[in-house]
Parts: C-alpha cells; sequence; structure tokens
C-alpha cells in the first residue's frame, strides 16, 4: 500500500487513530446520468478512517485497528456493493457511489463506536475509488459531540 498524506479535520481531542484498509468491489450507478458507471464495473477501493477521543480502552486502546478493518472489510470485500441493503433502491441517496459508499462506512463505524465504553468518535471517512479520485465524508459537528 501506498502511504498517502490526507485532509485532516480539526479537533480537541487527546488522541486521533487513523487506519487505511482497501477492500475489493463491484458496483454500478442505476443513473442514465452516470455514464459508463451504469455498467457493472469493480475498485480496489482505499479507506481512511479517523477516530478520536479523550480516553482509552480497557486494553489501551482508542479502538484496537483490527476492530475497525473488520467492519469494513468482512463487509464489503469480494461483493457487489449493489446487493447491500444500504445501497438498494431508487432514490440516489443509496445509489453505491464513492459519495454514498463514504457515509455507509461512517454509519457502520460510528455504531459500532457507540458500544465503547470511552465513546470514541468517527471524525471523518475517506474512500479512494481510483488512485485520482477520492471522497471525504464528515459528520456535522453536532452529531460528533
Amino acid at each position: 500500500m501506498i502511504f498517502q498524506y490526507y485532509p485532516t479535520v480539526s479537533h480537541s481531542f487527546t488522541y486521533e487513530l487513523n487506519k487505511d484498509l482497501h477492500f475489493a468491489a463491484a458496483h454500478f450507478i442505476p443513473s442514465s446520468l452516470a455514464g459508463k458507471c451504469q455498467d457493472l464495473h469493480g475498485h480496489t477501493y482505499v479507506v481512511n478512517v479517523t477516530v478520536c477521543g479523550d480516553a482509552l480502552d480497557e486494553s489501551g486502546f482508542l479502538v484496537n485497528f483490527a476492530s475497525i478493518k473488520e467492519l469494513i472489510h468482512k463487509r464489503y470485500d469480494h461483493t457487489s456493493l449493489n446487493e447491500h441493503e444500504e445501497f438498494s433502491g431508487a432514490d440516489s441517496e443509496r445509489f453505491p457511489t464513492t459519495e454514498v459508499l463514504a457515509a455507509a462506512i461512517y454509519a457502520k463505524v460510528q455504531a459500532y463506536l457507540d458500544g465503547c465504553a470511552n465513546q470514541p468518535r468517527c471524525m471523518q471517512i475517506i474512500v479512494r475509488e481510483t488512485p485520482t479520485s477520492y471522497v471525504i465524508y464528515r459528520p456535522k459537528m453536532q452529531e460528533i459531540m
């Protein structure tokens, strides 16, 4: 994996964890406005997850890196994104675009973090679809606090 610099999000938390991972998945965008992307095709997605917090858990982690990877990789690797519940339907807010994928990954990560006693928060998700294109999803500040 190539080490890449990612935009950072400003915060006042003590700890910041960043986890890079990748997975291979296929998708298509069910819209005539999507051009070539309306045809089934695949990507090796590269994802960066930023988690912040002020307290460590009982094992000395903000969050275990492996837990973050498992949430995302296990769910999406070698699948067709269109077959996942979060990307089904005729609403463009549910099409498996990189933007919607980033928001869905955020929701999965934050739902997991909500169960952690040390209360870490997901600050941003970056999804790179190609070497030259990526999306950043950041929740509104009131969602973080």
